[in-house]
Formats: C-alpha cells, structure tokens, sequence
C-alpha cells in the first residue's frame, strides 16, 4: 500500500468534516401529500416522454449540489420545463433521496404531460410552457390533518408561527422555519416550515405565502396543515418534523476554535486516527466503485446476448409508441404491441422512470425473469436500455384480456363453469411455478423473508401489508390470486368497491355472505344458467370461494402457499379450514380529507389504478 503522508491543512479539514453535525442523519421526508396532473395530452407522446426524462436528467445534477434545479428540454408543442426543489431544512443526501422519490411519481400523469407533486420534503413539477414565476393559480389547495383537535393556546401558538415563518421567509432566500411553545404546558410547541420556489422574486414569494398562510389557519383547531400552493409550501403541526440545523444552533465560529484546539492538543493520535478513517473511506469507495463496475459489466453482458433490444428497433415496432398501439396502462408506464421486422408480435413495456441508479437489480431482474419458462406464464423476452427510457419486451397474447368477458355480462355467457375452472387451475399452476419452481427467492437479500419496495401495482389486488409497508413476499401474490377467484366466481371487480353494499370490498363482501352462508346469492348469473342443478358444480364453486377467502385473509402467515391452495383445489375431498376475517378496508379509508372534486386533482399514495385494453 503506498504511503499515506499527512499535512496540517488535510489534517484539519479531514477534523471539521468529522467533528461537524452528520448531516445526513435528518429526515428526507418523502412522502407523498398530493399529485395533481394537468388535462392536455402531448402532441407526440414519445417526443414529449423522452423530452421529460432528458429535462429530469438535467435537474438530477442540480439536485445533488444545490437542492434545487430547474431544466428546459425540446421545443414546440412538445416542449418541457422543469423544476424540482427541496424544502430548506432537508441535507442535500436527503434532498435527492426525497427528490428520486418524486421523480418516480410524476410519470403517474401520463398520458397527461404536465403535472407537479408535493412531497413532505421536496416539490417537483413539470409543464409544456415557463411557469417558473407562477405564484397562484386554480390547484391551489389546503389539507389539513384529521387527528386530534387543538386547544386554543395551541392555536394562538400556531397562528403566531405562521405569521413569523411568512413574514421571514421572502428576505431569507424563500425559506424559514419557526417554532412557538404553547402557553401553560411543559414541552409543547407549535411548528412551522415556510418554503417559496427559488424562480420567485421576494414580492411574489411574499404574496404566495400571504395567500398560503389564509388558506392554513383554515385548518385549526386540527393539529396539522398544509398549504400547497404553485409558488409555495406552507405546513405547522403540533409534531416537531423539521430537521436539526447545522450545529444544532451552535455558531461555526465556535466549533472552528473547538476544532483548533483539538488539532493542536491531540497531535500524532489525532493523526493516526485520521489516517485510520482515511484508508476505512478509501475502501468503502472502492467496494462502490466495485459495485458499479458490477452493473456495467453485466449492462455489457445483456448489450452482447440475446436479451437485449435496440430502442430504435421497438420504436419501429410500436410504430413509435402510437396510441392505436396501446395495450395498457399502469402505475409505472404504459404497454404496446409491437411487430418486430421478422413479423413476431411482442408486448412493449414502456417504463418512465430511470434505471440507471440501480441497473444491478434491473438486470438481474431480467436474466432471473427470461430463464423462466412455463405454459402459464408470459415469456420475458428481454429488453432495451439504449435509449432515454427502459423498455421490457414481453410474448405477445392475441386473445383478450379475463376481465373483458368475466366483467361483461353478454360476453361472459361463453365462459362456463368448466372453462373458468381449467383458468382457475392454470393460473394456479403458473403462480406455483413463479414462486417455487424457478426459485426467484434468489433475489430476496440472504437471511430475509421479504423486500421492501416502492409499492407498484393496482388498487384492489394488493395485501394489506404491501400498501401499509411495502413488504414483498409470496404471500402478496397469494392475495391477489385470492381477489381473482372471488371475481371469476362473482363477476364484480374488485377495485370497483362503490358498487358493493356499504363500500365493502369484494373479499369483505364475500366473506359475510360466507358466514350467513349466503354466497350463492353472489354467484355470476352466467355460470348458474346452465348448472343451475347440478349439486356437484355448485359445491366446486363453493370450495372456490372457501379457498380465495383462505387466500384474501388479513395475516399473512395464514394465507396458503401457491401449492397448497392448487391441492386444495383439485383435492375435493380435503377438509378446509374455516377463513378467518379479510382486511376490512375499502378505496374511501385510502384518501386524504379534502380531496378536490376536480379530477385532474388527486392524491394517491404510490398505488395505481391500471386500465387494460383488448390485446
């Protein structure tokens, strides 16, 4: 190893790097408040997507040194600009933490190509015309909290904060803080984060939060609030959520002389340690750097194989991604149909956000997926990551989707009884092979029972702890086998919960009918038409009920395995447990109080609703 030789001056930056406050120890606060999504549909999708990830591109830089950014990509009609920022008291590490969590949202809008997301600790927006001094306009919107109600100390508290964080904030680059202690009480304060976009003069950052702070106080007695305004951000709660401050108020001036005085007093063992941390740092980059290397080399690998897909190439196919192509639509992108130049049909999985960042995982994910092979799975056949987006290329289906007949009560007269149960079985047998056969655990880091993830996927078929957590595991695709029988047999769709009795969910629905022993009074009309008397039917339909209930149930651990539900289905004579009660929630306890009547407005918290076109 060569050796390391110390001066004074690196000695003594090395000690303030180490000796200031870890700024990376705060909060990044990325949840997410609200999506709004604009109503004009780009003039060309593919221009404007690609237009949209080069802007993010750019703004990406910005974000990592300044917690701000700002970026104008293409011209015409299809042009975008760009701004994301974070709030003030966020660290820059936790800023682009924040930041990489909105930028995966926003694509949410499409096919719209204009849209903004507030998250607790950074803003994103995105439109095809300069809005960067936009202050007001008709998104404008409050959402207060819906816990506990304020005494009116609290509320003298809280208006007082407010007003001081409003009138700060203009002269202090659009940013202040404040906090205000409640009036006979031991530890309790009111807190305020006041936060305009960095494109504003001081005059309208003003107006903004003049309107922003009317708008807050609206919301007392209740413990919480925000404003989300076009210029601005506005919140006080009753919780301290702001992050420490460099030094925890302590002026850098004294922390200098601190610093001063350690160099001088510790000597050699200050400079062992330094040199202990320095070559402790030195591999830690290099194990990155190594880990980096990783994704390339296997970037390289897919590039040469047979895997991979030139962008321009399912560009063609899809005839650039043309509406009349469109298969699908779900949370994280869009799917086409394609024909490729030897005149094979493939399903293109068009995915707005970058990969980039975690490209080891994306190709994984792809070699693991395409070696699998079974009659009741869709064949991966491999994808495309040359161009501005990531594309998944999939085997083409010709037939319609299930939910076109089962949901259409003309069309759902040709599936009998005999047909959705060879569906049912084969469903069965393809998610037993996913989970078991090919052993995708191999994914799942060593020693751990599930992944937490970005949540991904359509609202109605996701477990509970999925939605709550973001825990993966076999379990949430048993669940969601579990929806699918209840609907075979009923016909009623699931995330279409306002056309139950008393906005029940289709398994809660189900489940007290089972308990009154009801359940045939559910069953799709279609199927009874032409079993109306056959017993032995009808008791195969009543064990299919039995076991998605089994598969819907609210713990996780009770729920069967992808095999033992296929025994328990082509095992007729097998005793089954009784179900126990399925998580009794509907789409209403999902949404945040006062959501806008507006349908171009809308929260949601990282969960999609996706809508399937005939293939």
């Amino acid at each position: 190893m060569k050796k390391f030789i110390a001066s004074p001056i690196v000695i003594i930056i090395i000690l303030v790097n180490l000796l200031l406050p870890d700024a990376s120890l705060g909060e990044p606060r990325d949840q997410m408040v609200d999506l709004m999504c604009g109503n004009q549909p780009p003039t060309n999708s593919t221009i404007s997507v690609g237009n949209f990830v080069l802007t993010m591109e750019n703004i990406s830089v910005q974000m990592r040194t300044s917690g701000f950014g700002v970026a104008v990509t293409g011209s015409g009609p299809n042009i975008n600009y760009g701004l994301a920022q974070c709030y003030g008291d966020l660290s820059l590490l936790d800023c682009f933490l924040c930041y990489a969590y909105a930028r995966s949202i926003l694509p949410r809008c499409d096919p719209v190509n204009s849209g903004r997301v507030y998250l607790d600790g950074c803003f994103m927006r995105a439109e095809n015309y300069s809005f960067y001094q936009e202050y007001t306009g008709p998104y404008d919107r409050t959402i207060c909290g819906n816990r506990t109600q304020k005494n009116s100390a609290f509320q003298v508290s809280a208006r007082k904060a407010v007003a001081q964080a409003v009138s700060a904030a203009p002269n202090n680059n659009g940013y202040a803080r404040d906090q205000v202690p409640v009036s006979g009480t031991a530890n309790e304060s009111a807190y305020v984060l006041a936060n305009c976009w960095r494109t504003l003069s001081a005059s309208s950052c003003s107006a903004c939060l003049q309107n922003a702070s009317a708008s807050i106080l609206g919301c007392l007695p209740r413990s919480e609030g925000r404003a989300l305004n076009t210029g601005c951000f506005v919140r006080y709660s009753d919780i301290n959520f702001l992050n420490p401050m460099p030094g925890n108020g302590i002026p850098r001036g004294t922390i200098t002389v601190v610093v001063v005085a350690a160099v001088s007093s510790v000597g050699v063992l200050v400079i062992g340690a330094v040199i202990g941390v320095y070559i402790w740092k030195h591999r830690t980059i290099q194990k990155k750097r190594k880990g980096s290397s990783d994704a390339e080399k296997l970037a390289k690998t897919l590039h040469h194989n047979s895997l991979n897909f030139k962008y321009s190439t399912l560009e063609k196919a899809t005839s650039s991604f043309d509406e009349a192509n469109k298969l699908g639509q779900g949370g994280y992108g869009a799917v086409y149909k394609g024909v490729l130049r030897d005149g094979r049909e493939i399903a293109v999985k068009r995915l707005y956000f970058n990969n980039k960042h975690r490209a080891a995982d994306f190709y994984n994910e792809v070699n693991i997926i395409s070696s699998v092979e079974h009659k009741n799975l869709v064949r991966l056949l491999g994808c495309s990551c040359s161009g501005p987006e990531s594309l998944l290329v999939y085997e083409f289906l010709p037939n319609k989707s299930l939910d076109s007949f089962i949901f259409d009560p003309i069309k759902g007269k040709s599936l009998n009884w005999e047909k959705r149960f060879e569906i049912i079985i084969g469903t069965t047998e393809g998610l037993r092979a996913k989970i078991a056969d090919f052993g995708l655990a191999r994914s799942f880091p060593e020693g751990k029972s599930h992944i937490s993830t970005a949540i991904a996927g359509t609202l109605g078929y996701m477990a509970p702890e999925y939605l709550a957590n973001g825990q993966l595991t076999e379990k949430v695709d048993v669940y969601s086998f579990g929806v699918l029988l209840l609907e075979i047999v009923t016909a009623r769709q699931n995330n279409n919960s306002r056309a139950f009795e008393n906005s029940d969910s289709l398994a809660t629905l189900v489940w007290k009918h089972f308990q009154q022993r009801t359940v045939d009074e559910l069953f799709d009309p279609n199927i009874i038409l032409h079993n109306c008397h056959n017993f032995d039917v009808k008791n195969e339909i009543l064990r299919v009920v039995h076991v998605g209930l089994l598969c819907t149930q609210e713990i996780p651990s009770l729920r069967p395995s992808m095999s033992r539900a296929l025994q328990m289905l082509v095992k007729k004579e097998e005793h089954l447990p009784a179900p126990t009660n399925p998580p009794f929630m509907n789409e209403m306890t999902m949404e945040l109080n006062n959501v806008p009547e507006n349908p171009s407005s809308h929260s949601i918290a990282s969960i999609s609703h996706s809508i399937f076109y005939p293939r």
